[in-house]
């Protein structure tokens, strides 16, 4: 972003009052306020060489990929699925250790909270019931 600096109207006087009294502005270009997601995505499949005429959401074949049918031979098969597995697990962006004992304290926390509640409703329910029928 490029920042310009708001000058008064009279250079030589400089403005006590008002919003632009010395103050530097950001300019902000008309490409900064387009969704930035979509392009983004675009051109990380043009990198990848994945963009072409198929329809959106139909997987390509892979590279060695017959692209009309499947193998017949059933260790092919599992031979192209492990790999594709290991090729999304790459993918993935694994928690930090860190992370992962923050979540899992939040979760247990969470449960705690959400049992009590539960808990002081069923003795609360009970002894409303005994109150009414007892």
């Amino acid at each position: 972003m490029a920042k310009r600096d708001r000058k008064a109207p009279n250079d030589d006087a400089e403005p006590t009052t008002g919003d632009d009294a010395g103050i530097d502005v950001d300019v902000i270009e008309a490409d900064e306020l387009k969704p930035q997601g979509k392009r983004r995505a675009r051109e990380r499949r043009s990198a990848d060489g994945r963009t072409g005429s198929g329809a959106a959401g139909v997987a390509k074949p892979a590279a060695g990929e017959e692209s009309g049918s499947a193998s017949k031979n059933p260790f092919v098969r599992i031979w192209v699925f492990l790999t594709q597995v290991v090729g999304e697990l790459k993918k993935v962006i694994w928690p930090t250790r860190r992370e992962m004992v923050v979540y899992g304290i939040g979760v247990l926390v969470f449960v705690a909270l959400v049992t009590a509640v539960i808990t002081g409703l069923d003795v609360g329910f009970a002894k409303l019931m005994l109150l009414v029928f007892g």
